[in-house]
């Protein structure tokens, strides 16, 4: 039973976040007046296919690992364009429609993640509260005077010269446990001092100061947080307090939450050049499919959070500079902006057939690394 959880939810994840990506190409590219020759969810022999009034082909492919939008396009040597299709060719179209069609994708896997985040918090959602256990010995925290019990309720950046000089400003709420650890994980990849507003058990208010040089440094092997000194109390689900917000709040917290996420998130990846992450870090299908499949067995909300963080994983992994993805298109739009010419066609194919080289690379590299989580004794 708990296999067959484990595979629809991983089925489903994918098809959600593979189709809402590929729709944000399919229907920016309609409104730019762009002809959509096949919308494809997976890859090899078709399971289902259905042709619409206008020429699109719909496909439902038998391996469910992504998906594609084929576009009328001249440059495709293996298509065949008629005078009266030619308008609606996307190598016609001016440089701004290419380019938006070509970010529409991960911009539509941003949009999902709020909208995601949004019903989460229209709901209700148990939320872990932002009071701490007693610091570990030798940490920031335990140096500044961080006891037990303390409950962080405000935030605020500092600035990079801030030398210890009162407080002044007002400190941004902070609800839950899960809202203040991604600010400080934003604070401590983007090397940025920060205040928090206490209060303690016997309700008195307090405000302690970490100061950019006071921030761990990341490594592959640090675990920030706890060097930090800064980690949450454990107590049992009955006393986690409930985060219920009005549909225009929900929007306005979830779209801060996806932006907080994608920086982090954005950071983390180029920590794989500056040594500060690693490869081994990189998962794969099976991570993915473990876990859809234990969130799923939590509850739709935890399930739903995963969806809206992978759909945010999608989208900044598209917008990587690589040929064969999205941002490698935005890249040679780059040039194109620049140099005044499109890129050749011959240039393009060899960069794909690289881009391809090392995306097949990757992948291989997370299947191994799930290969050592998973089947390792």
């Amino acid at each position: 039973m708990q296999a067959f959880i484990t595979l629809a939810a991983f089925l489903l994840t994918l098809g959600v976040l593979v189709s809402f990506h590929e729709y944000g190409h399919f229907l920016v590219a309609r409104l730019c007046g762009v002809k959509v020759l096949r919308f494809a969810l997976g890859f090899g022999k078709p399971l289902y296919t259905y042709r619409a009034n206008n020429g699109t082909e719909w496909v439902l492919a038998f391996i469910p690992l992504g998906g594609y939008v084929k576009l009328l396009d001249g440059r495709d040597s293996e298509q065949s364009i008629s005078p009266a299709e030619r308008p609606e060719s996307f190598d016609v179209k001016p440089l701004w429609q290419r380019s938006l069609i070509v970010a529409a994708g991960p911009l539509a896997n941003f949009l999902l993640a709020i909208i995601l985040f949004s019903v989460i918090y229209v709901s209700g959602v148990p939320q872990l509260p932002a009071r701490l256990q007693a610091p570990p010995e030798q940490s920031t925290a335990a140096k500044l005077g961080v006891t037990a019990g303390d409950q962080i309720i405000g935030w605020q950046s500092l600035s990079p010269d801030y030398s210890g000089a009162p407080i002044l400003g007002e400190f941004d709420y902070v609800p839950s446990w899960n809202a203040l650890r991604w600010l400080l994980l934003d604070a401590i990849t983007g090397e940025q001092g920060f205040a928090l507003e206490m209060q303690d058990a016997s309700g008195s208010r307090h405000i302690k100061s970490f100061k950019q040089g006071d921030l761990p440094q990341i490594t592959p092997e640090s675990d920030p947080l706890k060097e930090l000194g800064l980690l949450p109390e454990v107590i049992t689900p009955t006393q986690w307090e409930e985060l219920k917000l009005g549909p225009i709040n929900a929007l306005v917290f979830a779209s801060q939450r996806v932006y907080l996420i994608t920086k982090v998130s954005l950071r983390l990846m180029l920590g794989l050049f500056t040594g500060k992450t690693t490869l081994k870090q990189l998962g794969g299908p099976l991570s993915i499919a473990d876990m859809a499949g234990k969130s799923a067995q939590v509850g739709w909300q935890p399930f739903t959070a995963f969806l809206a963080l992978m759909s945010i994983s999608i989208g900044l992994l598209n917008l990587v500079p690589l040929p064969m993805l999205d941002g490698g298109q935005l890249l040679y739009d780059v040039w194109e902006l620049v140099a005044g010419e499109r890129i050749s066609l011959s240039l393009q194919e060899k960069l794909q057939k690289l881009g391809f080289l090392l995306l097949i690379s990757l992948s291989l590299l997370a299947l191994f690394n799930d290969l050592q989580r998973y089947l390792s004794p």
